[in-house]
């Protein structure tokens, strides 16, 4: 978090509610008729997107103004636990053939023209 959303925050926010991974929900103090309220997350650690939950992530762009409960929505069985977004590190998906994996580029089923 920079120096200016932390003092953001101080001045303007208001607390909402925090999620399971411990990132905290903000809303404006003000209320400016015919206005919405502006709705911010901290994130508790690297600041990515993906880390906000279906139910906050509704509330954040307004979607519902009903604040999520605690404990979140009931998980379904179908319902994967969360990945982080890997790209741009080492650990990234690079498919078959990819320029950084050249040890698993495959020879192509030709030879290349040769002017001669």
């Amino acid at each position: 978090m920079t120096i200016g959303t932390w003092l953001f925050t101080k001045l303007h926010g208001e607390p909402v509610g925090t999620d399971a991974e411990g990132n905290r929900y903000y809303q404006d103090k003000r209320v400016v008729a015919g206005r919405r309220r502006k709705r911010w997350v901290i994130y508790n650690g690297t600041a990515e997107a993906s880390r906000v939950p279906p139910e906050w992530h509704g509330w954040l762009h307004h979607t519902t103004d009903a604040v999520p409960s605690a404990d979140g929505m009931p998980r379904k069985p179908w319902q994967k636990d969360h990945v982080p977004n890997l790209t741009g590190t080492d650990l990234a998906y690079r498919p078959p053939g990819h320029s950084l994996t050249p040890s698993e580029r495959p020879k192509p089923p030709y030879e290349a023209w040769r002017p001669g």
